[in-house]
């Protein structure tokens, strides 16, 4: 059940792991974002992006999305990975609680605590030792109306203090720390802890909710490991 006590203007990125930025996009710049993802193709519920024109000034630590993260990263911090969703009727799915634990890289270095490789969507993906995903944030700029009936991120307040948490621990974590359903309008930006819990479900009254995700880091990667990027 989500604890409507905790409003979600008052959440804290230090206390919380969690934070909205109110209309951090203007409705100018929310239109050129649109405009710069409007060829993408419309039917995939995850896109992960690299190379799209006109997005990296947006991602930029100066740019109006950016500077969200370099408001705790600082102005080191960079995007390294950004991914589009949109559920729609069509791809209305739910998804458990779970803290992110992967990062994209250039290629693959054997370094130590940097362990279980994947490829996903042609890109190199690695779990990085977890001090690192502690000093990285995650932003969600919202470009549609998310109200609770369209599936509202939902996260577990504090969680990211806890470390890796096993996930026969997770139903605990979640209990006692909480549910925040992450509200949103056009134009704000929702910034995390990258290793918040979080959880989201199926929307009840599915409409486009496209989300543009991206992990922000601040600095680079040991052993002749590289951040893959936008």
């Amino acid at each position: 059940m989500v604890d409507a006590t905790l409003a979600i203007e008052h959440l804290t990125f230090l206390d919380d792991g969690a934070q909205l930025f109110r209309q951090a996009l203007t409705s100018d710049q929310l239109r050129q974002l649109k405009a710069i993802l409007s060829h993408l193709p419309p039917d995939h519920a995850g896109m992960r992006l690299r190379g799209v024109e006109g997005l990296s000034a947006f991602l930029a630590a100066d740019g109006p999305i950016g500077s969200c993260a370099a408001s705790v990263l600082g102005v080191a911090s960079r995007p390294v990975r950004t991914i589009l969703f949109d559920k729609t009727a069509a791809t209305n799915w739910a998804l458990g609680w779970h803290q992110d634990r992967t990062i994209a890289v250039k290629q693959r270095v054997a370094v130590a605590g940097f362990e279980t490789w994947s490829v996903k969507s042609g890109m190199q993906h690695v779990e990085p030792p977890f001090t690192l995903l502690s000093g990285m944030v995650t932003l969600r700029v919202h470009i549609d109306p998310v109200p609770a009936s369209n599936a509202p991120l939902l996260i577990a307040p504090g969680s990211h203090k806890l470390g890796r948490i096993p996930q026969e621990n997770v139903k605990d974590v979640v209990r006692r720390c909480g549910t925040v359903a992450c509200l949103a309008k056009p134009g704000d930006i929702w910034l995390y802890a990258t290793p918040i819990l979080h959880a989201s479900d199926a929307a009840t009254a599915p409409a486009h909710r496209r989300v543009l995700q991206s992990d922000f880091a601040g600095g680079e990667l040991p052993g002749g490991l590289e951040w893959l990027g936008v």
